[in-house]
């Protein structure tokens, strides 16, 4: 079965700490994964508001224990703390990424704000945003993203048009769809998340749900966290990436994924937000 590792890195403490680690993880089984950067400010601080309006987002929080997978100080940035750059802090770790043979995409200039409130932004907004983050992308890379995540998976057909105007992605992974689709009046591949992430369900279910996929032989896409899988849960991780490749998975970056995907057989169709297990707002499904 072939497995896609998608890694979002979203905190200034998951660049910092998560990915030197995952790097290592990685390098020790001879794995390459898909890096899915946030390049500008970690404004992580501004999720208190959430506290206030989403009862759903308390929940999560004592559940994935956040506090111990991001810190105290991640949850002050953007309102007591300033607002530090996440990958722009860390060139180095970008081009250590690029180097040592990752995919580097991106994944948000700022996350936060994308997350919270997008539906409620402006098209103007939403074009300045995604130029600050491909420009910053540029700066730290020499080339244009050629693929974009949206930041937890929130996105609205406003921002898929200027998406694909701005970056002409080969292809996409802004979803939680169950499978590989193309963008109806858009011809661009979407390669979802279809896995569920380990602060949504826990490390045991993840194993249990990755039993099954590698049983039905198609292709998956394990989301991972710079700040969780990076963080506390590394060596879970790492003893499941062990597991998997002893059971014979074949652990891909997206790049490669898209390559053998064949896209005559799969379906067209614009996706919808909606709620799904463990999330405290709805995604892209």
């Amino acid at each position: 079965m072939p497995l896609g590792l998608k890694i979002d890195v979203d905190t200034y403490r998951g660049m910092k700490e998560g990915v030197p680690r995952l790097l290592e993880i990685l390098n020790q089984y001879g794995l390459k994964a898909s890096f899915f950067l946030s390049v500008g400010p970690d404004a992580s601080g501004l999720a208190v508001l959430q506290l206030i309006k989403n009862p759903r987002f308390l929940k999560k929080l004592f559940r994935s224990q956040a506090h111990r997978l991001y810190g105290w100080k991640t949850a002050l940035y953007g309102t007591i703390l300033p607002s530090p750059m996440i990958a722009l802090s860390f060139p180095h770790l970008v081009r250590r990424m690029a180097q040592e043979g990752h995919e580097v995409a991106l994944h948000a200039w700022d996350h936060r704000r994308w997350q919270d409130s997008l539906p409620k932004r402006s098209e103007a907004w939403i074009l300045s945003w995604l130029k600050k983050g491909i420009q910053a992308f540029q700066d730290l890379l020499g080339r244009p993203p050629e693929a974009f995540g949206a930041p937890a998976w929130v996105m609205d057909e406003r921002a898929l048009k200027i998406v694909s105007h701005l970056i002409s992605p080969v292809y996409l992974s802004c979803t939680r769809s169950s499978e590989p689709f193309i963008y109806e009046g858009y011809e661009i591949l979407e390669i979802p998340s279809d896995l569920p992430c380990l602060e949504e369900v826990g490390i045991e279910a993840v194993k249990e749900v990755l039993a099954y996929a590698v049983a039905d032989g198609r292709i998956h896409v394990l989301p991972v966290h710079a700040e969780v899988e990076g963080g506390r849960w590394a060596h879970a991780f790492a003893g499941m990436l062990q597991e998997l490749l002893h059971g014979g998975t074949s652990i891909l970056t997206l790049r490669e994924m898209e390559k053998i995907i064949d896209r005559s057989a799969v379906g067209r169709r614009l996706p919808r937000l909606s709620m799904i297990p463990g999330r405290a707002s709805p995604c892209l499904v």
